[in-house]
C-alpha cells in the first residue's frame, strides 16, 4: 500500500533521475527501473533502520528518500556513503559477482583463489581493485609506524616498503613492482584483517545462524533421459572421501615444493597424487602414513604429472607463516574406509566433481577444525565406522 502511497507523490523524473546512476538509462525506461528508487527507500522504513551505508552511487536514491518518505509520514533516516572502488575484476564491485569481492569470511583458501584471479595489470591504477583496497582499508589500518611491505627475494629486487600509498601506486605505474608481489602482500594484510573475525565466527551457534542467514545455494539438475526433477543440492555427500595409504612418496622431479605419492584408497591401483607439503611433513613421516584423501576431483597436471586426488589438512597462516597438518583418521581406520559428515551419511558422491559447478569450492567453505581438533563440516563431525577425523594440534583453522 505505501508503494501505492509513495506512488502518488512522487514525479517520473524524481523517480528517473534517484536511479541515474544504479539503473540503466534509456529514452523509454521500463516500469521496474522507476519503481526501484522508491522500493529502496521504503525498505528503510520497513527494515526499522536507523541509518542507510552505501556507495556514493546510491546518493541521488538516499535524496529521494528523504525528500518522500516525511511526506509518508516516516522518520528521515541518516545516509552514509564510502567512495566507490573498483571490483577484483576491474569495473565496478558488484555483491551478486562471488569473484569481484571479498566476504568478511571468506576463508584464506577463498581469498587466494579470488585473488589469484583478480585483474590487476601491469601499470595499470585506474581499473585496480588491489590498489584500491590497499588505499581504502589497508593504509587506513597501518599504526604511525607500520609501513606497505612487499616481500621479495634478492633475484626479484629484494623487500620494498611503502610508508605512504602514493609512493606504492607510484611503483606500480611505474612498473616497478610486480603484479604477483602486490597480490601475495594484499593477500597477507586481508588475511591479517580477516582472522580475528574468522576467529569470532567459529563457534557452532555463530555457524548456524550463517548457515541459516546464507543457505547453500541449490538449482535444479537439467532434465536427463529419465526425466528427473532431484534438485542439485550442494550437499557434503557428495564428496567422495576416503582414507587412503601411502605406499610410495618422492620428491616432484621439478618442484621442489611438491611430494608425488601413490595412495592406497580401496582400488585396484593406487591413485598418483601430488602434494605441496615437502615444507611441511618429512617425507620419512609420509611414507606408510594414513591420510584422508578427496578423491572425485577432476584429475589435474600439476607440474607436469597428474593428480587425482587431494590430501585433505588443516592450515592457518600467522604473521607470514604457514602451518599445515594433514588430517588424521582414527585408530582402527583402513585404506579404502569412507569418509562421512555426521548426519549426511545417505546419497552417493558424484562420480566427478564438475569443475565448472564449483560444488567442491562451495563445500570446503565450510569446512573446518573445530576448538577441540575435530574435522567439521558446518559443526558437523566427519567421521569413518572407526571414529571421527582430526586435526593433530591446529584449531579454529580451514580445511583444505
Amino acid at each position: 500500500m505505501d508503494m501505492y502511497r509513495l506512488s502518488s507523490t512522487i514525479t517520473a523524473h524524481d523517480a528517473k533521475k534517484a536511479g541515474a546512476e544504479v539503473v540503466k538509462q534509456v529514452d523509454n525506461p521500463l516500469l521496474s527501473g522507476l519503481l526501484y528508487p522508491g522500493l529502496q527507500a521504503l525498505d528503510e522504513e520497513y527494515l526499522k533502520v536507523d541509518a542507510q551505508f552505501g556507495g556514493v552511487d546510491q546518493r541521488k536514491i538516499f535524496t529521494l528518500s528523504e525528500k518522500y518518505l516525511p511526506q509518508l509520514g516516516y522518520t528521515k533516516r541518516i545516509h552514509l556513503m564510502n567512495p566507490m572502488v573498483p571490483g577484483l575484476a576491474g569495473g565496478k564491485m558488484s555483491s551478486s559477482e562471488e569473484d569481484s569481492k571479498i566476504d568478511l569470511l571468506d576463508s584464506p583458501a577463498i581469498v587466494k583463489k579470488k585473488l589469484k584471479k583478480a585483474f590487476c595489470e601491469p601499470g595499470n591504477i585506474t581499473e585496480n581493485g588491489l590498489l584500491a583496497f590497499a588505499k581504502h582499508v589497508i593504509f587506513g589500518l597501518f599504526q604511525p609506524d607500520e609501513k606497505f611491505k612487499i616481500s621479495r627475494n634478492e633475484a626479484n629486487g629484494g623487500d620494498l616498503n611503502f610508508n605512504k600509498y602514493e609512493d606504492l601506486e607510484k611503483s606500480f605505474a611505474e612498473q616497478k613492482l610486480h603484479p604477483a608481489d602486490l597480490k601475495a602482500s594484499v593477500e597477507f594484510y586481508i588475511n591479517r584483517l580477516l582472522d580475528p573475525i574468522r576467529k569470532i565466527f567459529d563457534t557452532p551457534e555463530l555457524q548456524q545462524l550463517v548457515a541459516k542467514a546464507y543457505p547453500a545455494p541449490t538449482k535444479p539438475k537439467k532434465t536427463e533421459k529419465n526425466n528427473s526433477n532431484q534438485q542439485d543440492e550442494i550437499l557434503p555427500s557428495r564428496l567422495d572421501i576416503r582414507i587412503g595409504k601411502i605406499i610410495e612418496v618422492s620428491k616432484h622431479p621439478e618442484a621442489d615444493a611438491l611430494y608425488v605419492e601413490k595412495i592406497h584408497v580401496g582400488e585396484d591401483q593406487p591413485r598418483i597424487v601430488v602434494s605441496g607439503l615437502v615444507k611441511f611433513v618429512p617425507i620419512n613421516e609420509m611414507q606408510d602414513r594414513l591420510v584422508v584423501v578427496l578423491c572425485n576431483l577432476k584429475p589435474a597436471k600439476m607440474r607436469g604429472i597428474e593428480s587425482s586426488g587431494m590430501v585433505l589438512c588443516a592450515s592457518v597462516e600467522e604473521d607470514g607463516v604457514k602451518f599445515v597438518e594433514p588430517l588424521e583418521p582414527a585408530d582402527g581406520s583402513k585404506a579404502g574406509d569412507k569418509v562421512f559428515v555426521e548426519g549426511y551419511e545417505q546419497g552417493e558422491p558424484d562420480k566427478i566433481l564438475n569443475p565448472k559447478k564449483k560444488i567442491w569450492e562451495q563445500l570446503q567453505v565450510d569446512l573446518k577444525v573445530s576448538n577441540s581438533c575435530e574435522a567439521q563440516w558446518r559443526s558437523n563431525n566427519l567421521h569413518t565406522n572407526a571414529g571421527k577425523i582430526l586435526c593433530k594440534t591446529l584449531k579454529n583453522v580451514h580445511i583444505a
